[in-house]
């Protein structure tokens, strides 16, 4: 007989069974399942077994990344005039969204057991959101159990209608002919009926990425809250607030997980009046090259009760390969942010950041390991979004190239990126915030010509120049072109690699050549923007 706390309560599995029309003799409803219930059920499941260390260990079937080209918003006439429409959220009718709902209840009404999540979005009980996750995988079900904010038992128990559901039917293909589609994959929002659909990918970081979307769009549009694609910790003896911003493989999660500081969260956060909040109730890190020597507290968090997707793993230990990327570059591990021994429970700080942390991994390595910013370079690069994008993180990925995301999570917002940048302006110009420009890849060189990234030792080295005060007031000198302010010197970091201008293998002709390419594509890329900057701000990107 399923326990008690597999089975849902009888108006949530009413309500389920009657929107999905499904029969009770047929489909068993688990509600909030605990680990131990879902791994039983996902050691079913095609290839999925458990760990030498006790995770997890499941596969997303042919997608192992996101597929932002088949990301779309419903059109529809109550955030019609809020969405930024065009490449990043495209539009589809209601009757597109129609057909592949159904298409999605007719699959998940044909499984003998579907898993339901319930769960917060948001730290801070002003803000959160309840949000209702249905899924047919077991795996899927542990992965948001992990991202999400886990319920006490008193807050499930008196949940009541959740204020977002995500329906993933990731299994089922959807039909590439319908109006407004372009392939058999779809990951569908719909603001007005506050619910996402999920067709053609296993990929459990769709529904991540979904809530995302929806935070940046409800935050800033129903209570004028900052969302934001950053990590953060705050200082154990002073209690200073740090953010993190920058893309996947950037470094937000390995460098956020400081053993100094009180993690509040590694991926997705929220600015308020009264401080920051983390959106999660876990931490989604990348596992490629991991090992317990670099990154000890992500490596011990991968135990019973996370998952770890894609990974290759002895056939008879079942010990995890982490330098094997035969499956994708983007392996990862979900896990409750409470494996990591320093986060701080609840996930918020009423504190306002000191630091703010613009990350990139720049494969060109023009870009010194750290720079300090003034207010209008904050502005030109946090609207930039300069990285170079990592193998694996989207699909046909394979190498890092240049690319430009605004304010650091381009594919995740709902809103125009100067609505984002000026609430950032504002709030940081209140409070004071110093603002960094951290490399985390490549110098010397770069990736085309055999440069090293930065090691991670270095990167942390700087962080801890950074929170204790004494980079901000070392002597700097000016980097041309881009006209950043670079130290002449940092505890632990040797002097060399800090000027890239210094530290050119390849001669000065050949580095001058490489400054002047990334900098045209800065430029370029500004012109987007340039119709609605400040000529302080235009004036604050490099000038060839």
């Amino acid at each position: 007989m399923p326990s008690k706390s597999s089975v849902s309560g009888n108006s949530v599995e009413e309500r389920i069974r009657s929107e999905l029309g499904l029969s009770k003799e047929v489909t068993l409803i688990r509600r909030n399942a605990p680990a131990a219930v879902l791994y039983q059920d996902a050691l079913k499941e095609k290839k999925t077994v458990i760990s030498s260390a006790g995770a997890l260990i499941a596969y997303s079937g042919e997608k192992t990344g996101r597929s932002p080209k088949d990301k779309r918003i419903v059109e529809e006439e109550t955030s019609r005039d809020n969405v930024w429409w065009g490449p990043v959220n495209k539009p589809c009718s209601e009757r597109t969204w129609a057909i592949n709902r159904e298409r999605a209840a007719d699959y998940l009404r044909t499984r003998e057991t579907l898993y339901v999540v319930d769960a917060f979005a948001g730290w801070d009980p002003k803000y959160r959101i309840k949000v209702r996750v249905v899924c047919a995988r077991a795996y899927h079900a542990l992965f948001m159990t992990n991202m999400l904010i886990r319920p006490t038992e008193e807050e499930l128990a008196n949940f009541g209608e959740p204020d977002f559901t995500v329906w993933n039917a990731g299994q089922f293909p959807a039909n590439a002919r319908t109006q407004d589609m372009t392939s058999k994959t779809t990951i569908e929002i719909n603001f007005k009926a506050m619910e996402m659909v999920i067709l053609g990918t296993e990929y459990a970081g769709e529904m991540k990425k979904g809530i995302f979307t929806v935070m940046f769009y409800l935050m800033p549009v129903h209570h004028n809250v900052l969302t934001l694609h950053s990590s953060c910790n705050q200082g154990i003896k002073n209690g200073d607030v740090t953010l993190f911003f920058g893309l996947s493989g950037t470094g937000k999660t390995t460098l956020s997980a400081d053993p100094h500081r009180l993690l509040i969260g590694d991926d997705e956060h929220c600015w308020s009046d009264e401080g920051v909040f983390n959106i999660e109730g876990g931490c989604y890190a990348k596992c490629i090259n991991l090992s317990r020597e670099k990154e000890p507290e992500i490596f011990d968090a991968i135990r019973f009760g996370s998952v770890l997707e894609n990974v290759i793993y002895d056939s008879e230990s079942h010990e995890v390969d982490y330098d094997d990327s035969s499956i994708t570059e983007n392996t990862r591990c979900a896990y409750p942010i409470d494996f990591i021994p320093s986060a701080k429970i609840p996930c918020l700080a009423p504190a306002h950041p000191k630091n703010i942390i613009l990350l990139t991994c720049d494969a060109s390595g023009v870009l010194p390991p750290v720079s300090k910013l003034t207010p209008e370079q904050v502005m030109y690069h946090f609207i930039s979004g300069y990285t170079s994008k990592m193998a694996g993180t989207e699909q046909g990925v394979t190498e890092p190239e240049p690319t430009f995301s605004s304010c650091f999570g381009q594919p995740f917002l709902s809103l125009h990126p100067m609505r984002y940048a000026t609430m950032l302006a504002e709030k940081m110009h209140e409070h004071s915030a110093n603002a960094w420009l951290i490399n985390t890849g490549w110098t010397g060189s770069s990736y085309v010509s055999g440069g090293k990234r930065c090691a991670l030792k270095y990167t942390r080295a700087i962080l801890d120049a950074i929170h204790d005060g004494s980079l901000a007031k070392a002597e700097f000198e000016s980097l041309p072109i881009f006209n950043l302010q670079v130290p002449k010197a940092v505890e632990g970091v040797p002097a060399e690699l800090l000027n890239p201008a210094r530290n050119w293998s390849e001669g000065e002709a050949k580095y001058q050549s490489a400054v002047s390419k990334l900098a045209g594509l800065f430029v370029e890329n500004f012109k987007t923007y340039q119709d609605k900057a400040t000529s302080d701000v235009l004036a604050a990107g490099p000038q060839l």
